[in-house]
């Protein structure tokens, strides 16, 4: 029997039932402690998810036994969470983004490079069944040489059904920062890091109304864009494009789609774990959809700490990996960088692909 590496998750909100529930079906992991700075929060999620200890934020990243700090707090608090955690010995695990600023992602890194730990951050989804199949694919060479990629996230903002959604109206806000890291990860894990980029970004509205909830009819301040534009050009020669907007009420737009030299792919929405994915062929009249390799096509967020976990025994590279979703962060930064410089920048972060994942192992086991 396995010996589990054990973790705490630092933050009880919405998205932390996932976590807690996909957690369970991986061999690796146990979940011993959960916190929050509302302790009925904390107190709720332990019961329903039958998690030992529910405790504040600060007894969590005391316990000697944590080895992995899960923290799915709001962007503000990613980096003072995780610092303090990685102060404290642990390895860590972020929700996207890895931070807000640059500079807390960087001391991030550097502390767990000197202490010999670990930094991971969400999204994981490119280690699911959708994204895996289309990176086989392009490795394959089935559309030829990748020569350009488009990338859309748009949509009308989180105010109509969120109770709370200030957050996502400020600084390491906005749909950049909110839902870029899901389409900027495929990207990269697709095609490799990204070297320079442009952009442009507006405050479309400078204020939003909270449509439902307690607050419903508060007005909202806005203090970063919410249509932002970039153009990305990838050391690999490809150029990319990606627009990210909380100010569109409808679209015809694909999400992902890389064009080849010799084909077309259309890639499934990267939030997600599975497809469909789509391939278009010279010599063909329509999109054919390819079956999806045999891993996780399910909702299995946690399966990026699963692999770190197997990673800090193994000592192998850990794919969810914080130098990966810092290159994210910083292409993030650069495209406001760029709106607001009115020029091209060229990233001084770098990150490798991500390995692809195995193909041979039970669905609750990963490579060691």
């Amino acid at each position: 029997m396995i010996t589990k590496t054990k973790i705490g998750i630092v933050g009880c909100g919405n998205i932390s039932g996932t976590y807690l529930k996909v957690a369970k079906t991986f061999d690796i992991l146990n979940t011993v402690a959960c916190a929050d700075v509302i302790a009925d929060l904390a107190k709720a999620k332990a019961a329903e998810y039958g998690v030992p200890c529910a405790c504040t934020p600060d007894e969590l990243l005391a316990n000697p036994d944590i080895n992995i700090v899960v923290n799915l707090t709001p962007p503000a608090a990613h980096g003072a969470i995780a610092l303090k955690a990685l102060q404290a010995g642990k390895s860590v695990y972020n929700e996207k983004p890895l931070a807000v600023s640059r500079e807390d992602a960087q001391r991030m890194l550097q502390i767990a490079r000197e202490r010999n730990l670990r930094v991971g951050c969400a999204p994981d989804t490119f280690m699911g069944a959708g994204l895996q199949t289309c990176r086989k694919l392009i490795d394959e060479g089935a559309i030829g040489r990748p020569i350009a990629a488009t990338a859309f996230m748009l949509g009308r903002g989180p105010e109509p059904w969120h109770p709370n959604p200030d957050f996502f109206y400020q600084r390491g806000g906005g749909p950049m920062f909110d839902m870029g890291p899901y389409y900027l990860t495929a990207l990269v894990s697709m095609l490799g890091p990204v070297k320079r980029v442009t952009g442009s970004a507006q405050v479309s509205f400078p204020e939003r109304t909270i449509g439902a909830g307690a607050r419903q009819g508060h007005k909202i301040k806005v203090e970063t864009p919410t249509h932002i534009a970039g153009v990305l050009d990838f050391a690999s020669g490809v150029v990319g494009n990606i627009i990210t907007s909380f100010d569109v009420w409808a679209h015809q737009l694909p999400r992902i789609e890389i064009y080849g030299t010799d084909g077309s792919l259309s890639v499934p929405d990267p939030n997600t774990f599975g497809g469909p994915v789509k391939l278009w062929k010279p010599g063909t009249k329509a999109w054919e959809e390819v079956p999806l390799l045999p891993i996780r096509a399910e909702n299995s967020r946690s399966l990026g700490i699963a692999d770190m976990a197997y990673a800090l025994r193994s000592g192998r590279a850990h794919r969810a990996s914080g130098q990966l979703a810092f290159h994210v962060l910083d292409i993030m930064h650069t495209i406001h960088d760029a709106s607001r410089e009115g020029k091209h920048i060229e990233l001084n972060s770098m990150c490798e692909r991500p390995a692809p994942m195995p193909l041979d192992l039970p669905p609750n086991v990963l490579d060691q």
